[in-house]
């Protein structure tokens, strides 16, 4: 072991350092207390020296004079205006200690929490689809209504340029009549699904008014068009949110743009120095390289065929496999355990009998008692992909497998919308529908002339394709987690026929996957309530 930090460490060090570190004494421990930069920079010189982290904290950020350490810290919890101008003059002197790395790995030693009130759902899928780094949680259809009117208007989206154009009375009419629509059908609708599944004794009051309703919500929410305005947050460090910032101001769309520069403005109060090429002209360049690309391959893509889509039900389709998945998995099993190289490896598998790779499989998965046992990296040799078209609500439930490989098309109205059975049942389906189609001819208008615009109008009830790449391991997850009873029927579709056409190509790898729920549900969520009671029920005791 390296020179012992106790006897190098003095009493009156240790009192300066113990605002800053969870303890004093022992080789793991976390800082707190410190902003983002600090932190930052410290954790970059930590690969450059041999000193342990408190001492360089001591030595070179404490002591340091142009750090103005002792004014940024100065009254820990209570921000005053000589800290913010203590942080302000003391970026010079971190930068100095970032720069001098020249690694874009040293953003990610900083991050920041940041809210985004107020904005379109075309604005949340465009932040929520960055992959790494980035962790959004936005505010759900199932659990709160989306009708809430300010200053006696829906809140939506008013596109400008839809708003400055001889269709703003249309667009407004038809996002009223969307959320007129939804706002009408809440109460009948919550009424038949407590019709079709009365309480029981077993289950609360709170756990049935909030699984019916949730039902209603999540049977209502295709009505809810792309410019419904929702709040998303998001945790991010900063190297992935540069990245960010410069996918956004490369955005088609105006408001994805200006959120991000609003964006950029609040991480320059927190992480400057790990967002700051972002507005440089590095960044700019990178912007303009992406619109650029962006728009040369639109224009080409209009040289491919034009077909007319049918609607109908939510479709999946298993587009490419590997025909040598199970040996390749088997050999990954195998291979730790091993001097082989890879290919010996992969020889010897080959060889064995169908018998002998499901032995080794099922030994490598082991005992799964709960879907949050998943199998390890092996699983991960294998990929499928998957081309899908299902209604928006689903893409964006799904979207949030951010790991994937993951590109949509544009939202459209051309390939059709679903209508929940439910409603049909119940005899409200007609209102939906015809707000739907009203919609719909409000999209096609408007796209004639602003094609990006109008996706602002277009329903979560419409549907959407996309394509996704995953391997095998992430295929377990997903597809678990995703049939589960809580799910929403029309995902929970579409993870099942997932599940279903793997099986049906490698159905030794997916012998193991246990998790997976092919049933139906009338209360999805009832189930979950019911536990959550059980939770309030013992934390009471």
């Amino acid at each position: 072991m390296t020179e012992s930090w106790e006897t190098t460490l003095t009493e009156q060090a240790s009192s300066l350092l113990q605002p800053f570190v969870t303890n004093t004494d022992k080789p793991v421990f976390c800082l707190r207390n410190l902003p983002e930069v600090v932190k930052g920079a410290l954790f970059s010189r930590y690969s450059r020296t041999d000193k342990s982290l408190r001492r360089i904290l001591l030595d070179e950020f404490i002591h340091a004079d142009e750090s103005s350490f002792d004014r940024i810290v100065g009254g820990i919890g209570e921000k005053n205006n000589d800290q913010l101008v203590a942080i302000q003059q003391a970026e010079a002197f971190y930068e100095r200690v970032l720069i001098g790395y020249g690694d874009d790995s040293v953003a990610e030693l900083g991050g920041a929490h940041i809210a985004c009130e107020g904005i379109s759902n075309i604005a949340a899928k465009a932040i929520e689809d960055s992959r790494l780094g980035i962790s959004p949680l936005e505010k759900s259809t199932r659990y709160v209504p989306f009708n809430r009117k300010v200053n006696d208007r829906y809140r939506y989206y008013r596109e400008p340029s839809i708003m400055a154009s001889p269709h703003a009375e249309r667009y407004e009419a038809t996002l009223d009549h969307l959320f007129d629509t939804y706002t009408a059908l809440i109460d009948p609708l919550v009424v038949w699904v407590k019709s079709c599944t009365p309480k029981d004794e077993a289950t609360s009051e709170r756990a049935y008014n909030s699984a019916t309703r949730a039902k209603a919500l999540d049977l209502l929410r295709g009505l809810l068009p792309m410019a419904t305005l929702t709040n998303v947050g998001l945790f991010g460090n900063g190297r992935s949110f540069e990245y960010l910032l410069t996918k956004m101001s490369a955005s088609p769309h105006g408001e994805v743009r200006q959120l991000g520069s609003a964006m950029q403005q609040e991480l320059d109060c927190v992480i400057p120095s790990f967002v700051k090429r972002s507005k440089t002209e590095r960044g700019a360049k990178y912007a303009h390289y992406l619109s650029t690309n962006r728009q040369q391959i639109a224009q080409l893509a209009q040289k491919l065929p034009k077909q007319a889509e049918i609607a109908g039900s939510s479709t999946v389709q298993l587009v490419e496999y590997d025909p040598e998945a199970e040996v390749k998995t088997v050999a990954a099993i195998l291979y730790p355990h091993t001097d082989l190289t890879l290919a010996q490896v992969n020889e010897y598998v080959a060889n064995l009998s169908a018998t002998e790779r499901i032995e080794i499989i099922h030994g490598y998965v082991g005992d799964r008692s709960s879907r949050f046992h998943r199998p390890g990296r092996a699983f991960e040799e294998t990929y499928y992909t998957f081309d899908l078209l299902a209604d928006l609500g689903s893409y964006r439930d799904l979207h949030r497998h951010r790991v994937l490989t993951q590109e949509r098309q544009d939202y459209t109205v051309r390939h059709g919308y679903i209508v929940p059975p439910e409603l049909e049942e119940a005899q409200l389906a007609e209102p939906y529908r015809k707000a739907l189609e009203y919609a719909a001819e409000t999209t096609e208008l408007i796209r004639a002339s602003l094609p990006e615009a109008a996706q602002y109008v277009v329903p979560l009830a419409f549907r959407v394709r996309w394509r996704i790449r995953l391997n095998l391991r992430e295929a377990y997850h997903l597809i678990e987690l995703r049939s589960a009873r809580q799910g929403h029927s029309t995902y929970r579709t579409v993870a099942q026929e997932m599940y279903r056409q793997i099986l049906a190509v490698h159905p030794t790898l997916v012998a193991n996957m246990n998790f997976v729920d092919l049933n139906d549900y009338d209360l999805e969520r009832l189930a979950s309530e019911q536990r959550l009671d059980a939770k309030l029920k013992q934390n009471q005791q």
